[in-house]
């Protein structure tokens, strides 16, 4: 590690200003051709934390070996249920739940008890969740007893112009406030330092429901010095939700760089929104008209293409019996997969997640066939909902679960051959810093320059982290507020690199 001191003296040699080069930004070279699409073999369950499944270890084991039959590869473990973790070792707190098992630690059960059957497992987790009024949490140390809505200042709540936080049952944080992505990031890497976990999948990486969210006062006070802005602004305002919708963004890249740096052979994954009609397919005009996109501020094409997302789990929960749905369901895995390339030449995965909790077990092995049939991999909502009688109560879960695992394992099922997932995410090659030294380090311009070409721009989020995920392996030069950083993009991996005071800076063009 280098010591402070140097890291100083280093910055001051390499900080260059008044160059004399020219302001032009010369134009980004060519991005490579992209890889052919990949076919997945992908073929996974999520597993959640509402009920049986994951709360003894009796349970534990009847969910692995319940997997194996049904030919399952890969368990999304629920990790983190509203801002409580089925764990013991991480920096969320235990759930408190009276049918959890005493001393038990869901998360290296299922781990051990997968990894022993040849399956992978992904540390699901709710990012934004942090309250629900049926299954409270009674820890302390929870983020709704020290982050909750009568908080104050400390409040890290998402709300509503009136002041109101809570959706339905639920209440969420909002990723605008800076101390709310640090706490979110810090979870995740504490996950893969503390659990042998093949990934990580980002679920409610957004804002609720209305697109009526954001309203926080210390959120509009980062939009105004961030943007200039004044007023309050309108919930439709278009700059707004640009604004706010980067703030998801941000918090995906900082997560990923994050873990990346910590194990860069880990899965980085999100369950995404497909909100109603698919857009056409390579056609971002009308993915910006989506749902996911202007409603709850998804830009998940975005992640994809910069290397923030090896694996997009799409929650494509449609029912083929209802008219156009079906239709529905093939067009966004179609959108996705013509969304998947990067600048590097290579691409994201993409699986397409059925809701089995709202369907007959022939119309999940109809989508999970599809799915396949088109190279994607298939994941199933949920192991404790197998079918929509289970979800309806009109049959037990084991019923459902035998029903769904005869259709998905017949001959030429989906599942009918079952084979491991091997694949390794899709390399990053990536540098990971921050701006230190200015009261408002968000919403900064940051480019990637090398041999003599900007090669990659992107934004700092609240805290002042900037990073890049598919640079090419060599030099690089980081260019912010008429300062640089120069370094080397390693061959595999994130480079940390060290904080960069900025002098005399002001948002606007990172071009010295």
């Amino acid at each position: 590690m280098t010591h402070p001191a140097l890291r100083r003296a280093l910055l001051c040699a390499l900080l260059l200003t008044g160059s004399g080069l020219s302001q032009e930004i010369p134009p980004s070279p060519r991005p490579a051709a992209p890889a052919p699409l990949p076919s997945s073999s992908l073929r996974g369950l999520w597993i959640d934390a509402f009920g049986p499944g994951l709360k003894t270890r009796a349970q534990a084991q009847r969910t692995v070996d319940d997997a194996v039959r049904m030919g399952v590869n890969t368990l999304f473990v629920q990790a983190v249920r509203r801002g409580d973790c089925l764990c013991l070792k991480s920096t969320y707190p235990p759930v408190t739940d009276p049918d959890l098992e005493k001393n038990f630690d869901p998360l290296a059960v299922m781990v051990k008890l997968g990894h022993a059957r040849g399956l992978r497992v992904i540390a699901w987790v709710s990012v934004t969740g942090a309250f629900n009024t049926n299954a409270p949490n009674t820890d302390p140390r929870h983020v709704f007893r020290t982050h909750g809505p009568d908080a104050g200042a400390q409040s890290w709540m998402a709300r509503r112009p009136d002041g109101t936080w809570q959706e339905g049952r639920d209440g969420w944080l909002d990723v605008g406030l800076p101390a709310v992505q640090d706490y979110v990031t810090q979870g995740m890497v504490s996950l893969v330092r503390n659990y042998a976990v093949d990934g990580v999948q980002l679920d409610r990486i957004r804002y609720p429901d209305g697109d009526v969210w954001g309203y926080d006062p210390r959120v509009l006070t980062r939009y105004r010095a961030e943007t200039g802005a004044t007023g309050t602004p309108a919930v439709d305002d278009p700059a707004w939700a640009d604004w706010k919708r980067q703030q998801v963004t941000n918090l995906v890249r900082r997560v990923a760089l994050e873990v990346k740096a910590v194990r860069s052979s880990a899965w980085i994954s999100a369950a995404t929104i497909t909100y109603l009609e698919p857009p056409r397919a390579g056609d971002l005009v009308s993915f910006r008209r989506t749902r996911t996109y202007w409603d709850v501020l998804q830009d998940w094409p975005t992640w994809m293409n910069e290397g923030l997302l090896d694996l997009n789990v799409l929650m494509n929960y449609k029912r083929d019996t209802i008219e156009s749905q079906g239709a529905w369901f093939d067009g966004w895995n179609t959108f996705a997969q013509s969304m998947s390339a990067r600048p590097d030449g290579e691409r994201a995965r993409v699986a397409a997640g059925s809701a089995m909790y709202l369907n007959a077990p022939e119309v999940t092995a109809a989508q999970a066939q599809r799915a396949v049939a088109a190279g994607l991999g298939w994941v199933g909502y949920s192991y404790r909902t197998p079918t929509a009688a289970v979800y309806g109560e009109r049959e037990t879960g084991a019923q459902g679960l035998e029903t769904v695992r005869r259709v998905l394992t017949a001959p030429g099922a989906a599942l009918a051959v079952p084979a491991p997932w091997t694949d390794a995410p899709p390399t990053v090659r990536g540098v990971l810093g921050r701006v230190t030294g200015t009261p408002v380090p968000g919403g900064r311009s940051v480019e990637a320059w090398q041999d003599g070409r900007m090669v990659a721009r992107t934004l700092t989020d609240g805290n002042g982290y900037y990073g890049f995920a598919t640079l090419p392996a060599g030099p690089v030069e980081v260019r912010v507020s008429g300062q640089r950083w120069a370094d080397r993009v390693p061959v595999r991996g994130v480079v940390r690199l060290p904080d960069l005071l900025l002098r005399n800076a002001a948002t606007g063009s990172a071009s010295p």
